[in-house]
């Protein structure tokens, strides 16, 4: 099957998509975008967040062909060209990356939750990053950078 769909801005074409093929697997393999990683394949880890139509959603759950003449946003396309995004530099700056595996998903993750709550209070963080796995950290260099991109955004309005 073809697939059409806009990915990070730009509208994408991509022939012989096998029908129960994931989103995650049509992003990494078929784009060549491997920021998204796959890590349980069953919705339990957030590895591989991505935005679907503004939402987050985890890949590995979406069939590529449900994202037909839809809108899809990866971790890569967060940020403005060689600028990272502010939550990007904050997991940087922080420390918050250690294997990087579970980062991507977190960020994206994060992202969306300062795109709605741009002060996020800590049971805010919390609970919105419930979803996403890290294997290597406790956590805390991650709710650091979470906070750290949280009081940029709200210095910067």
């Amino acid at each position: 099957m073809r697939v059409e769909c806009t990915i990070n801005g730009s509208p994408e074409t991509v022939d012989d998509v096998w029908e129960g093929e994931s989103l995650l697997y049509f992003l990494r393999e078929r784009v060549g975008l491997p920021g998204s990683k796959n890590a349980c394949e069953q919705g339990e880890c957030g590895s591989c967040t991505v935005y679907l139509d503004g939402s987050p959603v985890c890949a590995c759950l979406v069939a590529a062909g449900q994202v037909q003449g839809r809108s899809v946003r990866t971790v890569e396309g967060l940020a403005a060209g060689d600028r990272l995004d502010p939550v990007q530099q904050a997991f940087v700056e922080a420390g918050a990356v250690q294997c990087g595996f579970c980062t991507t998903g977190l960020i994206v993750q994060a992202h969306d939750l300062i795109e709605r709550v741009p002060d996020p209070s800590d049971v805010e963080i919390r609970e919105a990053l419930s979803g996403n796995l890290c294997r290597c950290t406790g956590y805390e260099k991650i709710l650091d950078a979470v906070r750290l991109a949280a009081e940029r955004k709200v210095s910067a309005q």
